[in-house]
């Protein structure tokens, strides 16, 4: 790379033998977790045996109301992550690896999943189809407006429009410090601004299917704190991560308070959560800008290796579950036990889905990529030359 001055340079620190920042993995699996205890003990369902979860545990609800604030943290991480891992890496490589990392996991998560609520439990989903499984399974069904199989799985149609995104600027050879930063600066701003112009109607429609605008600052804030990581700290790369984060902690207080009263019935201040987003950027700079991103201890790796595939199993397979164990045990045994089998399940999806499945699809993806951009590149220059 180091003849490529417009790219990426190399890091100026490679924190852990990998280039990993272990830390990031023990937050991803706190995000999870928080957000399994949202959907267990806060969201509206019935499966305690009582009218809602909060009726089942009032005094826990109060807290894990802010759950759902994971998928928050989930977007910071990936702005940063997503570059890091860019880091070196071909438009073809690039894909295979996301393809390699979301799809075999997932693929499990929409089987199960989908065979659970159309042939045994119907509830959660009861005019879900055979085909509407099946389209599922592109994870491309948020663009064609049908229902998720697991409600969860709407924010992997964000993360999808997210690397779409980035694989547009490695197109474009807009993957520089500059590019990216102007990028920081210009995608939260431009959302706010259009959301705020059109409030409603179909142009709000496109604009949150595009510019994901309640969105965009979590993922510009992780680009910029990737920057200062990476090439060190300037007042335009704080600027952007300022913005970012102001941007993203506005929206979050908007939307926030008004999901909590129509998921769970508790309606938190708005402070609330200009106090979580922000929190959540402060102890992002401070495990990625310090020595904490040289730490690195036993089983960091296993946390973050079991937190997409809990994230992916927990929510639909866990209020059946309640369902079937809450009448017979103690609800904190039973809410244990649950936690404990989907953490055991994503254990065992990542041990023998994603460690073997994995990496061949993405060194798959890629081969065949690349060999379509070889086999076309000889005749794109002839009709260049022509």
């Amino acid at each position: 790379m180091s003849n490529i001055p417009s790219q990426f340079s190399a890091l100026k620190t490679v924190p852990g033998r990998d280039g990993r920042i272990v830390l990031i993995d023990g937050v991803r699996l706190i995000a999870a977790v928080i957000v399994v205890f949202y959907h267990y003990t806060a969201w509206h369902h019935d499966r305690w045996g009582t009218a809602t979860a909060v009726q089942a545990w009032p005094h826990l609800a109060q807290i894990t109301v802010f759950g759902n604030m994971g998928v928050q943290l989930f977007f910071i991480i990936s702005g940063f992550v997503i570059l890091l891992s860019r880091y070196g890496r071909s438009k073809a490589k690039f894909v295979g690896s996301r393809v390699g990392r979301l799809y075999p996991a997932y693929w499990v998560g929409v089987i199960i999943t989908g065979t659970l609520v159309f042939f045994i439990w119907q509830q959660p989903s009861p005019t879900l189809t055979v085909g509407e499984i099946l389209v599922n399974l592109t994870m491309f069904q948020g663009a064609f407006k049908i229902e998720d199989v697991d409600g969860v799985y709407w924010t992997l149609w964000a993360e999808l429009r997210f690397y779409i995104m980035i694989l547009i600027l490695m197109s474009l050879k807009w993957l520089t410090p500059a590019k990216v930063l102007a990028f920081a600066f210009i995608w939260p701003l431009v959302g706010l601004i259009l959301q705020l112009a059109f409030p409603d109607g179909p142009a709000q429609v496109w604009i949150s299917q595009l510019l994901m605008p309640k969105y965009a600052g979590l993922f510009t804030g992780g680009m910029a704190l990737f920057l200062i990581y990476k090439f060190g700290p300037s007042w335009q790369r704080w600027a952007a991560l300022v913005l970012s984060a102001t941007i993203a902690a506005f929206h979050t207080s908007i939307y926030g308070p008004h999901e909590a009263k129509e998921f769970v019935g508790i309606e938190p201040p708005a402070i609330a959560y200009w106090l979580i987003v922000l929190g959540f950027f402060a102890m992002m700079s401070i495990l990625t800008l310090t020595r904490l991103n040289r730490v690195n201890f036993g089983g960091l790796k296993t946390a973050g290796a079991i937190t997409y595939p809990m994230y992916l199993l927990h929510q639909v397979i866990g209020w059946w579950l309640i369902g079937l164990l809450s009448p017979v045990l103690p609800r904190w045994t039973t809410l244990a036990l649950v936690v404990a089998l989907i953490a055991v399940a994503a254990w065992g999806v990542n041990r023998w889905v994603e460690v073997p499945f994995g990496g061949r699809l993405a060194k798959l993806v890629e081969k065949k990529l690349s060999r379509h951009r070889h086999e076309t590149a000889p005749a794109q220059k002839g009709l260049r030359s022509s």
